[in-house]
C-alpha cells in the first residue's frame, strides 16, 4: 500500500503513480498488454482502489474481489461492441477505471461526479443501468437475442456477471430457466465469493474441468453433434435430450451434479477467480461458443487488503478508513444519536421480549436493517430470506396467517420489487404485517437506483394499507408498538442516517391511528406547514428564519399519510388561507397529493404548495445537497412560505 501523502485520509489521492494503470485510458490499452503483465495491472488497480476509497467511500470489498475477473474480461472481449452486464454493480469499480473514468474516479458518488454504479448515460461501455440485484441474466439474455436478430451484430458477444447472493434471487432463476429456450451465445460468470455450488472432488474433477473448457474439446463436441444431425441421428428438437444425457454421464463420472446443466446451460468450473491468466485462457476457449454457458469462479471479497478479506461484511461499504492500518475513521462523536435502523432494531428486540408473536424478516439486509439484533437474541424468530423481497413479503403473510406478528424490514427501493406480493398476499387479506421501510427518502451517494422516493405514492393507493412516518425516535418506537396492538397491514418509513436525540428509550405507548399533532403555532399566522417524518426539523429551522423576517406560519407534524387526520385538516383549512406540505418522497401521488385531494373533496378553498422530489430521476450527491436541489430543505420550505406570504401582501 502507498504511504505517501496522497494515501492519507485527509486529501484526495491523485490518479498517477499506479504503474501500468497510469497508461490505461480504454480497454484497448488493456488488450495491448502482454498476458504476463495482467497480474501486475490487477495489483495496480487494487492499490488505486484502496487509496481512493479510503478517502471517498464506496463499495470496497466486492470491488476488490472482482478485479481479476474484470481485467480478464476486458483483455478478451471488445466493449462496447461486446456487452458486459453487471449484476448490482457493487463489483464494477475496476470496470469504470479501465473504461476511461480513472481520472474521474476521485469524484465518484459525489454530486456532479460519476455514479457508483454502471450507467449507459455515463459511458458507452456500460450496457445497462445497475443497482438492484438479480437482473443481469434476464437483461443480458435479451441483448444477446436482440444482437442475434440484428444484421451486422450477429457476432457480438454478451456476458452477464452475477454474484452468488444475486443468483439466489427469483428473477435470476427466471432468467436461467429461459436461457436455453432460445438460441443465444450468452456467457454467465458466477462470481462466487461465499457459497460453494459445486464441490471440488479432486484430480478427476480438475481434469474434467480442464477438458470441458478447451477449444479442441468443444470443437470436437460441436462437430460430432452436427454430423449426427446431418445423418438424421438427432434432430434439433432432440438436442436437449442429447445435452441432458451428456450432462448425466458427466455427473455420473465426476460424482457431482449442478442445477445449471439440468437447465441445459453448459457449466465450467469452479476455478480460481484471482488467477487472471487462467481466466483469460478459459474465456478465450469458450468465448465463441454459440450456446449458453456458465463459468463459475471462486473469489475472495476484499482480495488484496487483509482487513477486508478477514471481515468482508464490515468492509462492504466501510466509509472512511486509514489505508495503512485499516482503522475506520468515524466523524461522529460517541454522543451522536443512533442511526434510525439501530433504533428500530433495538425496539424490535424489546417488543419480541414482551410478545412471542413478534417475528423479524428481512431480505439480505440483516445488519443493514439492524434486524441482526433480533437474530442475536431470537434466532428462531428471525429470518433472512436472501435477495428475495417478494418471497419475504409473502412469507411474512404466511406467518401472519399463523397468528404471528411479522415486522418485515426492507429498504424502500428494494420493496418496489415486492409490490404484487404486498397487494395480493398481504393487503387483500388484511393481514397484520408491519412493513419497516428503511432508507426511505433520499439516500445520498448511492444515487438514482437506491433513493427511496416512491414508497408513499405506491403504497397510498392500496386499500387496507396504513402509512406512518415518524419524525423522531420516540414516535418510531410508539408506531411499532401501535402496529403490534392493531390489526391489518401497516407501513412505517424512516430515512437513512442518524436520528435526532440520544435519549430515546422511553416507555412505549400506542399512537392514535390517523392522528397528527400541533408542532408550533404563531398568533395571527394564516399559513400552515404540514410535514411527515424528520423533515419536521427542517421546517422548524425554516420557521425560525421566517420569524426573524416577520413572517408567521404554523407547523403540524401529521405523522400519518394514510389515514389522514381529517379533524386536524378540517381545522387547518378553516383557519388558514394557504398550506405548504413537505415530504421526503415524490411530490406526485404522495402526502401532498393526499392533502390536496382531501381539500378538493371537501370544497376547502385553500392554496396548497407541495414540496417533495420533482418528477425526474434524482442523481447522486450528499443528502443535504439533494434536499436543497429538490427544494425541501429549510431554505426551500422558507422560500415557499415567503412566496405565499408575498401573494397575500
Amino acid at each position: 500500500m502507498k504511504q505517501d501523502s496522497a494515501s492519507t485520509p485527509t486529501q484526495s489521492p491523485g490518479t498517477s503513480g499506479y504503474g501500468l494503470l497510469d497508461a490505461i485510458s480504454s480497454p484497448a490499452d488493456v488488450r495491448a498488454l502482454r498476458l504476463d503483465q495482467l497480474p501486475e495491472l490487477c495489483a495496480d488497480i487494487r492499490r488505486f482502489l484502496i487509496d481512493h476509497l479510503s478517502v471517498n467511500p464506496g463499495h470496497f470489498a466486492s470491488s476488490m474481489g472482482a478485479v481479476d475477473i474484470i481485467v480478464a474480461l476486458h483483455y478478451v472481449y471488445d466493449t462496447p461492441s461486446d456487452h458486459l452486464f453487471w449484476d448490482v454493480g457493487h463489483q464494477a469499480y475496476a470496470h469504470k477505471i479501465l473504461t476511461g473514468r480513472r481520472d474521474a474516479f476521485v469524484n465518484q458518488r459525489k454530486k456532479g461526479g460519476i455514479s457508483g454504479f454502471p450507467s449507459p448515460l455515463e459511458s458507452e461501455h456500460d450496457t445497462f443501468v445497475t443497482g438492484h440485484a438479480s437482473n443481469s441474466i434476464s437483461a443480458a439474455l435479451g441483448r444477446a437475442i436482440a444482437d442475434r436478430n440484428t444484421p451486422g451484430k450477429e457476432n457480438a458477444r454478451t456476458v452477464a456477471v452475477i454474484g452468488d447472493a444475486s443468483i439466489s434471487g427469483g428473477l435470476a432463476f427466471e432468467g436461467l430457466n429461459n436461457v436455453a429456450n432460445n438460441p443465444n451465445n450468452l456467457l454467465i460468470i458466477l462470481n462466487d465469493n461465499e457459497m460453494s455450488i459445486d464441490a471440488n472432488v479432486g484430480a478427476l474433477h480438475a481434469y474434467l474441468s480442464e477438458m470441458s473448457t478447451s477449444a479442441g474439446y468443444n470443437k470436437w463436441r460441436s462437430k460430432l453433434y452436427n454430423a449426427f444431425r446431418r445423418k438424421g441421428v438427432v434432430t434439433e428438437e432432440g438436442k436437449g435430450r442429447i445435452q441432458r444425457f451428456a450432462n448425466s454421464v458427466k455427473s455420473l463420472v465426476s460424482g457431482k451434479q449442478n442445477i445449471f446443466e439440468g437447465l441445459n446451460i453448459r457449466y465450467f468450473g469452479p476455478f480460481d477467480g484471482h488467477d487472471v491468466i487462467k481466466i483469460v485462457k478459459i474465456l478465450n476457449d469458450i468465448k465463441d461458443m454459440q450456446t449458453p454457458r456458465l463459468l463459475h469462479l471462486h473469489t475472495i471479497k476484499g482480495k488484496g487488503y487483509r482487513p477486508a478479506e478477514e471481515n468482508p461484511a464490515k468492509w462492504h461499504a466501510p466509509g472512511l478508513f486509514d489505508p495503512e492500518t485499516g482503522e475506520k475513521i468515524c466523524k461522529d462523536s460517541k454522543d451522536s444519536p443512533l442511526p434510525w435502523q439501530e433504533v428500530f432494531g433495538r425496539t424490535l428486540v424489546e417488543l419480541a421480549r414482551k410478545d412471542d408473536r413478534v417475528m423479524g424478516v428481512t431480505a439480505a439486509m440483516l445488519s443493514g436493517t439492524s434486524i441482526s439484533r433480533m437474530m442475536e437474541e431470537f434466532p428462531h424468530r428471525t429470518f433472512d430470506v436472501g435477495i428475495s423481497e417478494g418471497h419475504a413479503v409473502t412469507f411474512s403473510a404466511g406467518l401472519a396467517t399463523g397468528g404471528k406478528r411479522p415486522f418485515t424490514a426492507i429498504y424502500s427501493t428494494f420493496l418496489q420489487r415486492a409490490y404484487d406480493n404486498i397487494v395480493n398476499d398481504v393487503c387483500i387479506q388484511g393481514l397484520p404485517v408491519t412493513f419497516c421501510i428503511d432508507r426511505a427518502g433520499l439516500v445520498g451517494e448511492d444515487g438514482v437506483t437506491h433513493h427511496g422516493l416512491l414508497d408513499i405514492a405506491y403504497l397510498r393507493c392500496i386499500p387496507n394499507m396504513r402509512i406512518a412516518v415518524p419524525a423522531d425516535e420516540e414516535t418510531l418506537r410508539n408506531l411499532m408498538f401501535t402496529s403490534l396492538h392493531s390489526d391489518g397491514p401497516m407501513a412505517i418509513r424512516y430515512p437513512r442516517g442518524k436520528a435526532t436525540v440520544k435519549d430515546w428509550q422511553t416507555e412505549m405507548k400506542e399512537i392514535p391511528i390517523g392522528k397528527g399533532r400541533v408542532a408550533a403555532v404563531e398568533e395571527g399566522a394564516d399559513i400552515a406547514v404540514l410535514t411527515v417524518g424528520p423533515l419536521l426539523h427542517e421546517a422548524r429551522k425554516a420557521l425560525n428564519v421566517l420569524k426573524d423576517k416577520g413572517v408567521k406560519a404554523d407547523l403540524y407534524d401529521m405523522i400519518w399519510v394514510k389515514p389522514l387526520d381529517t379533524d386536524l385538516l378540517r381545522h387547518i383549512a378553516s383557519t388558514h388561507r394557504a398550506i405548504v406540505t413537505v415530504e421526503d418522497g415524490v411530490a406526485a401521488g404522495g402526502f401532498g397529493s393526499a392533502v390536496t385531494e382531501w381539500c378538493r373533496d371537501h370544497h376547502a378553498d385553500i392554496d396548497i404548495r407541495i414540496l417533495g422530489a420533482p418528477d425526474r430521476w434524482v442523481a447522486h450527491g450528499s443528502v443535504a445537497e439533494l434536499k436543497h436541489d429538490c427544494g425541501y430543505d429549510a431554505e426551500g420550505i422558507a422560500s415557499a412560505v415567503m412566496e405565499l406570504a408575498a401573494v397575500e401582501s
